[in-house]
């Protein structure tokens, strides 16, 4: 008989609590960990850092707007398939798969109201809904922004994002840059303002019209901004380019960006161009 006998060791099974998904965030820039739901309360800007993640359209126009006064318009906009595209997925598949992800009807989401104030047209594009690709739905919002905008007497604002047009709908797309231009030409004889709001990343034909056409250009930090990629421009002009070159710092520097500024401080900088710029039209009264 053994003097000493075996341990028994019993075993004990231990359920790994749930943890829930998506609590937390890694800042790009300086690696710090936030909890989404500061984030969220910070309008999705790092308070360390100052890193500046992408804002939903709906949220950035009501961050932007005196309580209570926005007024969604041209909700039930929607892109159509004119050209029937046909790809692994066919494009009215891919719309709706974007749309309940995001829960818009298409990347642009537009309102009337008040900032500060001052009756403002607005227009917001959404980098979640397809990149913020510009197709006929989205030139369409964003034109009759404007159009609203010179029919009541109102400022203009619109805040852009976007990786350029949207393939799917070929000339169509492209033909929105002609729309909006025109649009904000009509704006301009009647001397309404127009601010332009540059976000991370504005690109490619939204560019080349409408964001570029501000009579003030405004952007957030560090935002990139330009027509084509880097390694597309190197690739075509054979030349080394300057580090930076295409964020918004760069472009300041170099005349095409009026001011930068921190998403914290965009409304109030906001409320006090458009008091700079804006008179009511003596014939009509906005509210």
């Amino acid at each position: 008989m053994p003097i000493f006998s075996k341990p028994q060791y019993s075993t004990v099974t231990v359920k790994k609590k749930d943890i829930p998904k998506d609590l937390w965030t890694k800042c790009p820039k300086s690696g710090e960990i936030i909890y989404n739901k500061q984030l969220k309360e910070n309008l999705m800007v790092v308070p360390g850092s100052g890193y500046h993640f992408q804002l939903g359209a709906r949220d950035r126009i009501l961050s932007l707007l005196d309580s209570e006064t926005m007024v969604e318009q041209d909700a039930g906009i929607e892109s159509q398939d004119p050209l029937e595209f046909k790809a692994t997925a066919s494009y009215p598949q891919k719309v709706k798969q974007y749309q309940s992800k995001t829960g818009e009807k298409d990347t642009v989401v537009s309102a009337t109201g008040t900032l500060l104030g001052t009756p403002v047209s607005i227009a917001a594009m959404d980098f979640r809904f397809m990149a913020a690709s510009m197709g006929s739905a989205a030139g369409e919002k964003i034109t009759r922004a404007i159009e609203r905008g010179l029919a009541e007497g109102r400022a203009v604002i619109i805040v852009s994002a976007s990786g350029g047009a949207r393939m799917q709908e070929g000339i169509l797309s492209l033909m929105q840059m002609a729309k909006t231009s025109a649009a904000l030409a009509r704006l301009g004889e009647a001397r309404l303002p127009y601010i332009s709001v540059l976000t991370n990343p504005t690109m490619a034909g939204v560019m080349a019209s409408f964001a570029s056409l501000g009579d003030v250009i405004v952007a957030e930090p560090e935002a990139l901004i330009g027509f084509a990629g880097p390694r597309v421009i190197k690739e075509t002009t054979q030349q080394d380019l300057p580090p930076g070159f295409q964020t918004s710092e760069f472009l300041m520097e170099h005349g095409l960006v009026d001011r930068i500024i921190p998403r914290s401080e965009m409304r109030a900088q906001l409320g006090l161009l458009l008091k700079a710029l804006y008179r009511a039209p003596a014939t009509q009264k906005v509210g």
